[in-house]
């Protein structure tokens, strides 16, 4: 490569790379100013408080949040449910704070389906993980 070649460049890589810091840096002060490029949640069509406990013979007791009583016992992996539910927990237990404030979980007039924390404030849009994950949520509302 000869020399002239190399100066005729460096516009360009300049350029470039101002660019870059500058997204970098816009990237940067609209986190943190808060600013979320998430849409605003449709309406709220049925909601229900959760809890969630682990049984001595592996399955998952779910508990309904406001009257206490079991409304179902999921048996054998559950994946999906325990993978979900251990990335919410792992928020709580970062911070101290216990499983005695249930979730929330949500049905949203668009279709979507999200299960909110409200100890942490953390959630998670189930209609992300495919219809046959969320259905393993949605049928926790149609629950007595």
């Amino acid at each position: 490569m000869d020399h002239h070649s190399t100066f005729a460049n460096r516009p360009a890589v300049l350029g470039i790379s101002v660019l870059l810091v500058g997204t970098l840096l816009s990237v940067v002060t609209l986190q943190q100013s808060g600013f979320s490029a998430r849409t605003p949640d449709a309406p709220t069509t049925q909601s229900r408080q959760l809890r969630f406990e682990d049984r001595p013979d592996g399955s998952v007791a779910v508990i309904d949040g406001v009257r206490g009583h079991e409304i179902q016992r999921v048996q054998g992996e559950a994946g999906f449910l325990r993978g979900s539910l251990r990335a919410l927990t792992r928020e709580r237990q970062r911070r101290g704070l216990g499983p005695a404030i249930p979730f929330e979980l949500s049905a949203r007039a668009n279709g979507r389906l999200t299960l909110h924390d409200p100890a942490t404030g953390e959630r998670l849009d189930l209609e992300s993980f495919g219809p046959t994950n969320a259905a393993v949520y949605a049928r926790m509302l149609a629950l007595p």
